[in-house]
């Protein structure tokens, strides 16, 4: 049920191969013996790709639904054999619908389970994964997803944060190379160079160093320093946010640590994706 699930969700065998982990081979062959047991073909497939048949569609519903009970018995089992805990690191902002969404959700769906955040700055986009301080990330990418399985939420444009009365702030849109003779934040060294390079603009740049969200901010209202941001966050007044045309849009994704079959980061990152779907 769950190879079936991931095709559907993916509509491409490739794509849902990766997500499990394993080779296309296999998951096709997983698929027809469903389809056999079924009585019924599940996808239709094509040279324009993967679509869902009527069957497969009831499927779909039914087959979250199992695999959602699943997720909530082993929850239980293993409540009963020790207290059941999640520690979720979250680095961005805490009020976006999706994330808020994300936590009713999840709640709903296992009120037994002892949650923990851990905030963290912009010096480490895992917030923590690696060195085991959290079980999963909601978080953005780009950075270095080594021993790290990740899966996209959501895109957003990014735009330029300006003090209100630089006159940039007139323009509808900029580029990056309008920005180019302006002093940028940096992050502290060691700081993952994919990360660093993303916020920069991709290219090195001068600066203050920051940390933290609201030291960005207040560089940019203090000294004039460029920052970006996704568009649709709020600001204060002081502050205003231009829409850059030629940056790759920022994208939030849950991460965890790859090879970790922890069934409560699993029923996470299955809420995640609904929670964040448009």
């Amino acid at each position: 049920m769950r190879y079936f699930v991931a095709v559907a969700e993916e509509l491409h065998f490739g794509r849902a191969a990766t997500r499990l982990h394993m080779s296309q081979p296999p998951l096709s062959r997983a698929i027809k013996q469903l389809e056999t047991d079924v009585g019924a073909l599940l996808f239709t497939r094509s040279a324009a790709g993967v679509t869902l048949t009527p069957v497969g569609t009831v499927l779909l519903d039914e087959a979250r639904a199992l695999l959602g009970h699943a997720d909530r018995v082993r929850v239980r089992v293993s409540a009963a054999a020790g207290a059941a805990s999640l520690t979720v690191g979250i680095l961005g902002d805490a009020t976006d619908p999706g994330a808020t969404r994300l936590a009713t959700a999840y709640r709903r769906r296992h009120p037994g389970v002892d949650i923990h955040i851990r905030d963290t700055d912009l010096t480490d986009p895992t917030c923590g994964l690696r060195a085991g301080l959290v079980d999963v990330a909601l978080t953005r990418a780009p950075f270095d997803g080594t021993a790290l399985t990740m899966r996209e939420l959501r895109t957003d444009p990014v735009g330029a944060v300006l003090r209100a009365d630089d006159p940039l702030t007139r323009r509808e849109r900029l580029r990056l190379a309008d920005l180019g003779d302006r002093p940028w934040f940096r992050f502290p060294q060691g700081t993952d160079p994919l990360w660093q390079s993303y916020w920069n603009g991709g290219r090195p740049r001068t600066g203050p160093v920051v940390r933290a969200v609201q030291e960005c901010l207040q560089a940019v209202l203090w000294n004039g320093t460029v920052g970006l941001a996704p568009l649709g966050h709020d600001l204060p007044a002081e502050l205003a946010v231009v829409p850059l045309i030629d940056m790759a849009p920022s994208r939030v994704v849950v991460a965890w640590n790859e090879g970790d079959t922890n069934p409560l980061i699993r029923s996470f990152t299955e809420i995640a994706t609904a929670a964040y779907r448009p």
